[in-house]
This record gives structure tokens, C-alpha cells and sequence, in this order.
């Protein structure tokens, strides 16, 4: 029975903060593990040549204005209103990254994402200037010099590398991205799921007996 999901995140993508709460009930409703395994997206396009859908579609009649109607639908049915666009997207997320990557290797990636996910998707909070960033970071209850700190180091850059490279490998080219499968079964075996309109599909998945 699968009972644990790998959602592929980086704090740059709007359906990464979309996903977080509609999945998290997922999480609670089939008693599943949640691990969050931090990439970076620039990077995951770089190495499968795939990019931003508004940059991506921009020339396809009619594409990206029917993404953001999906989008308004998605935000209404989970009640998602607090939802603000970014005011610098998309914005360059490889400190960011790095201090998840770290807070993650202090067993609190999860919290970290939830924690600062409404900071930057709600308040707008900019995380391109350190000070405001790392105010932000200490507000959620980390150690901000910490983690900064970390974030410069070459265990930590290349661990991000390392994990965006491997996720690729395993077949992610974007984000959202879910790995779902059973605790302790090779990462092969887990079930690649795409996109925050896959929600369904991984509460099946999770639900199998």
C-alpha cells in the first residue's frame, strides 16, 4: 500500500504554494508521509530544455489566458483567496533553495515550506533582499544567520544540485512534482504524478489497498 509522497519543490513556482494545502489534506485523509525534496527549478528546466508555461506558451493563442482561468477555479474550490502573485516573479529562489535544503537536513523541510509559504505568497515578502528574507526566516521560527550560513556552503550547493539532478533523473521536469509509493521500496517504484489537478488521481493512489 503506498503511504508516502515526495513532492518536488521550489518556492519560485505558484502552483508549488497551489498544491501545499490541498495536498497536505490529502496527507491527513489516507494517514500518508509527506517529504519534501528541494530542486531548483532553473535548473530542472536547464536540464530537460522545458520552461516557464508563460514564457513556453506565450505565442499559442489562447493558452495561458485559459492557465489562469484553471488557475482562478483551483484557488476557488480550495478556498485558496489568500493567494497574492508575487510582486518580483519570477523571482531568483536559489538561497531560498539552499536554506530548505538545509532546514531539511535538520528534519523540518516540511515546516519550513509551510511556514514560509505564506510569506511569500501571501505578503509578498521579498526574498531576493537578504534583510527582508532573513526577518522572515526568523519570524518562522528558524535560525536565519543559521541557515544562511549553511546556504553558502559547498555540502549544501552541491546537495541541491545533487537532488535537482536526481529528480530529473527519475523523470520530473516541473513542479509540482509527486513521487508516491511505500516507505523503504526503491525510488523506482514510486509513481510519478505532474501537476496540482492530479490530486485525485494521488488520493486513489494512496487509498489502494
Amino acid at each position: 500500500m503506498a503511504n508516502r509522497v515526495e513532492l518536488v519543490f521550489d518556492f519560485v513556482s505558484p502552483n508549488a504554494y497551489l498544491i501545499w494545502w490541498p495536498l497536505r489534506d490529502v496527507i491527513k485523509r489516507t494517514g500518508a508521509e509527506l517529504d519534501v525534496v528541494p530542486a531548483f527549478l532553473a535548473g530542472m528546466h536547464k536540464l530537460t530544455g522545458n520552461a516557464p508555461p508563460f514564457m513556453r506558451d506565450a505565442e499559442v493563442k489562447g493558452k495561458n489566458d485559459y492557465a489562469m482561468l484553471e488557475m482562478r477555479r483551483f484557488i476557488a474550490k480550495h478556498q485558496l483567496d489568500k493567494y497574492r502573485m508575487h510582486p518580483k516573479f519570477p523571482f531568483n529562489s536559489i538561497t531560498l533553495q539552499r536554506m530548505l535544503y538545509a532546514a531539511d537536513q535538520d528534519g523540518r523541510g516540511v515546516q519550513f515550506v509551510e511556514t514560509m509559504l505564506p510569506a511569500i505568497w501571501e505578503d509578498g515578502v521579498d526574498v531576493t533582499d537578504p534583510e527582508a528574507l532573513g526577518k522572515a526566516v526568523s519570524e518562522a521560527g528558524f535560525d536565519a544567520q543559521d541557515l544562511f550560513a549553511r546556504s553558502q556552503s559547498d555540502e549544501v550547493k552541491q546537495g541541491l544540485v545533487e537532488n535537482t539532478s536526481s529528480v530529473v533523473e527519475r523523470g520530473a521536469f516541473g513542479i509540482p512534482t509527486m513521487f508516491v509509493g511505500t516507505k523503504g521500496d526503491d525510488a523506482d517504484t514510486f509513481e510519478m504524478f505532474f501537476g496540482k489537478e492530479r490530486l485525485g488521481q494521488i488520493e486513489e493512489e494512496l487509498a489502494k489497498g
